[in-house]
């Protein structure tokens, strides 16, 4: 089955053809770093990641860019707050969504250029635009630079949005503008700025609008045209559809697909800074299991809201079933590492029907509902081949379901998460004793010495593990509190 993918350009499911075959572009739009990320921010980057994984579960070489705006109107009025210098403001947080990207299990971007990086391609970008009439520097002396929306028949092709019905832009002084709706490229500097937040342009010092931004980082690392852009729904206008004005006016392809993932959303209304009704990472995953908070984002649709609110009690049900989820997948893998199979290779997914459903499910349009749901019936059939003592289905499904784990980013065994199972070092210590301790207890229940067995497994019950026998041997996990 071929890959589809919801276009939100043309509003339709179309099969996924890459511009080269056997690679993959990417841009998606990162933060600005004007404060601590939160659930809304990061459900974006773990769509993005599972796509990637997918993909390259499908044998893609996927490159993936995502910028960091780090200079930005509400950068200089946080800084200013704040009594720092911009830029530390900006590197602080910046470093904070590098955390939430481990926190959350998300693979680093193939790169991720800074705005900052990227003036000289930025100011280009705007040459080329006034040299073919679409942008114009203001009159009024500002060092302002606009880009004249009527000037582009095909404004709000993204949105679906009609010029005549759209309001005037909010991101400038209106005065220099020759219409309100037009958007701001550059940003002429300000006495109230800091004189290190400006740069040189033919215009005067100043510095990019954030539009203008992504536009050039996308077409320096991407080229001009690549395969999909990407973000949260709320980007879609205006900063996406200036992005492709902008592009497409100056004569390049720019995306060739648009996929925007849905809010998170608190009490109905959508995760903001600027509400104040924020869930932060950092915080989020320390009050439940990271891998939990990823299956609670991963799980629903992309394009589906997902409400999160502490001080609703479905909510905090949902954040626990979450961490139910991921339980019983350990439980399964745990009980499943004896029949895993020195060569895995040779292990035939075809072999497993739920894993025909779990790519039919991701290869229509990522649909994680219906692919989870294959995941658990998979665990089903493994824990019953594992209680049954079919040793080649136990194997199977072993193989099966690590593979579906690692295409959702949610592994135990993963790198990303397997070094910090425990918060130390102490690992292969506590299994060599816990598995001393169960050899005991086997030689106890051969001799038939019950009393004996029954101890030693009622003791390690009382430090929180749980004994699982098995046709491999007995197994331990630790039980969650």
């Amino acid at each position: 089955m071929t890959l589809k993918l919801y276009d939100t350009a043309t509003r339709t499911v179309r099969d996924f053809v890459p511009l080269v075959d056997g690679k993959v572009s990417i841009y998606h739009c990162g933060l600005t770093v004007q404060a601590s990320p939160h659930l809304g921010h990061i459900r974006k980057e773990v769509v993005f990641d599972v796509l990637r994984r997918w993909l390259e579960h499908q044998s893609y070489d996927v490159t993936v860019v995502a910028n960091v705006t780090d200079i930005d109107d509400k950068i200089l009025a946080k800084s200013a707050e704040a009594g720092v210098e911009w830029f530390a403001h900006a590197y602080r947080f910046e470093r904070e969504l590098h955390e939430a990207y481990a926190a959350l299990g998300c693979k680093p971007p193939t790169y991720e250029p800074r705005a900052t990086g990227h003036i000289p391609e930025m100011i280009e970008l705007i040459e080329v635009l006034i040299e073919r009439g679409h942008a114009y520097p203001a009159p009024d002396g500002s060092g302002d630079v606009y880009f004249d929306v009527t000037s582009w028949p095909r404004y709000g092709e993204l949105s679906g949005m009609k010029v005549d019905e759209m309001e005037a832009a909010a991101d400038a002084d209106p005065r220099g503008k020759r219409d309100p709706r037009d958007f701001a490229l550059w940003k002429g500097h300000k006495e109230s700025e800091p004189a290190t937040a400006s740069w040189a342009s033919p215009w005067g010092r100043g510095r990019p609008g954030w539009h203008l931004e992504c536009s050039a980082m996308a077409g320096k690392y991407l080229g001009d045209t690549f395969d999909i852009h990407g973000g949260g729904i709320d980007l879609r206008f205006p900063h996406h559809e200036n992005e492709l004005a902008q592009s497409a006016a100056a004569g390049r392809g720019f995306a060739r697909y648009w996929m925007h993932n849905a809010w998170v959303t608190m009490a109905g209304e959508k995760m903001s800074k600027s509400l104040g009704n924020t869930a932060q990472v950092s915080e989020v995953t320390k009050a439940y299991n990271p891998r939990a908070v990823r299956f609670f984002l991963l799980a629903p649709h992309y394009r589906s809201t997902i409400e999160f609110s502490p001080a609703d009690e479905g909510t905090r049900g949902s954040l626990a079933e979450a961490e139910k989820a991921i339980e019983r997948i350990d439980s399964f893998i745990d009980r499943a590492r004896a029949f895993v199979p020195e060569d895995s290779r040779a292990v035939r997914d075809g072999d497993a029907p739920e894993y025909e459903a779990f790519t039919q499910a991701m290869d229509d349009d990522l649909g994680t509902p219906a692919a989870t749901a294959a995941l658990f019936e998979a665990v089903r059939a493994g824990n019953q081949a594992i209680a049954g003592g079919d040793a080649a289905k136990a194997a199977l499904y072993a193989v099966v379901v690590g593979r579906m784990l690692h295409v959702l980013g949610i592994h135990p065994d993963a790198p990303e998460w397997a070094a910090r199972s425990t918060g130390s070092d102490l690992t292969p210590v506590v299994d060599g004793l816990v598995g001393a301790l169960l050899a005991q207890r086997t030689k106890a229940r051969e001799a038939k010495d019950w009393a004996a067995a029954d101890s030693i497994r009622d003791t390690l019950a009382d430090v929180g593990l749980t004994i699982t026998d098995t046709p491999a041997g007995p197994r331990w996990s630790l039980e969650k509190k």
